[in-house]
């Protein structure tokens, strides 16, 4: 549904990986099994992986979601360690892709260029692969990780730089995204602002933010562009 009750008016599109295109639940899973494992922890429930994802995200940094994760379920920074380091050692190869979303971004990009924003706190070349692996290469001219910016979400810097890269106005992009910083980040960096229910993160969370748009998930999307 739209908020404003008209459609978004954009010349690019720059859109978020985690939540958005791809599901990250096996991922989450299998990094809390490991982290469990490492530290000769019984009993971890894996869907500890997704709360430590949505902490994560919903944090300006590690230190303040292990902070929130020690106050909500006294998980330890030794147990977020041993998560973050199975995760992103293999959540490239384990990501896969939220229904239809391919075809949706074949669609879209036909008509507007595409930029790749990710927080994820790694270089370009796993996210290249990844993006190979899954199909969607061919349909993103720019991907900007938090490895590409001083402050990542939700700072509106990768938003910035990935607009400035595209050679368009940050103000002429629509952000797309699941969670609450990547809808912080668009409004900071004066994009319009796309939430999809995809991710994490409820209808009533991303509401609080006013975004532009709350759609169900990405392939709504190009009936309201």
């Amino acid at each position: 549904m739209t908020l404003t009750g008209e459609r978004i008016e954009a010349k690019a599109l720059l859109i978020d990986l985690d939540g958005t295109i791809v599901d990250i639940t096996e991922p989450c899973h299998a990094a809390a099994k490991e982290a469990a494992v490492k530290l000769q922890l019984e009993d971890i429930d894996p869907e500890i992986g997704l709360e430590i994802a949505k902490k994560l995200q919903e944090s300006n940094s590690v230190d303040e979601a292990a902070r929130k994760l020690a106050r909500s379920r006294r998980i330890g920074r030794d147990f977020l360690k041993a998560f973050l380091d199975s995760w992103y050692a293999s959540a490239p190869t384990r990501t896969t892709l939220l229904p239809k979303v391919k075809n949706t971004l074949r669609r879209v990009s036909r008509k507007y260029p595409l930029a790749l924003i990710t927080r994820r706190n790694m270089s370009k070349k796993p996210i290249k692969k990844e993006l190979k692996r899954l199909g969607l290469a061919p349909f993103f001219k720019v991907i900007v990780t938090s490895q590409d910016v001083d402050e990542p979400k939700p700072s509106p810097q990768a938003y910035e730089k990935a607009a400035s890269e595209l050679g368009v106005s940050v103000q002429d992009c629509a952000v797309v995204g699941d969670s609450t910083v990547d809808i912080q980040a668009g409004k900071s960096a004066g994009a319009k602002t796309i939430a999809v229910l995809s991710g994490l993160f409820s209808r009533k969370e991303l509401e609080k933010l006013e975004p532009d748009l709350i759609l169900e998930d990405l392939n709504a999307l190009p009936e309201y562009l």
